[in-house]
């Protein structure tokens, strides 16, 4: 294996900036930006705006589409076409 080709796989804190959320995990990221965790160690700190503190999927509060009236659109729109009247 060739050594001196990955990249740093460090500890960083990402802050949602959405919801406030912020955890801290490993990653290749680099930032400028530093903050303090709970542990009493600095790392670097990486703001992103959405998170799965504050996606819709992930919160539940996702918002379904309704679709069955599209449906029902289309196939009274079309439901003669292509048949012959004759």
């Amino acid at each position: 294996m060739q050594t001196d080709i990955h990249p740093d796989y460090h500890p960083v804190i990402f802050r949602d900036l959405a919801s406030g959320t912020t955890f801290l995990t490993r990653s290749t990221v680099t930032s400028a930006k530093t903050e303090t965790w709970e542990d009493g160690n600095e790392y670097p700190l990486v703001e992103v705006e959405v998170s799965s503190a504050s996606h819709p999927f992930y919160t539940g509060k996702q918002r379904i589409m309704d679709s069955a009236g599209r449906v029902e659109r289309f196939n009274a729109r079309f439901k003669n076409f292509g048949k012959s009247g004759n």
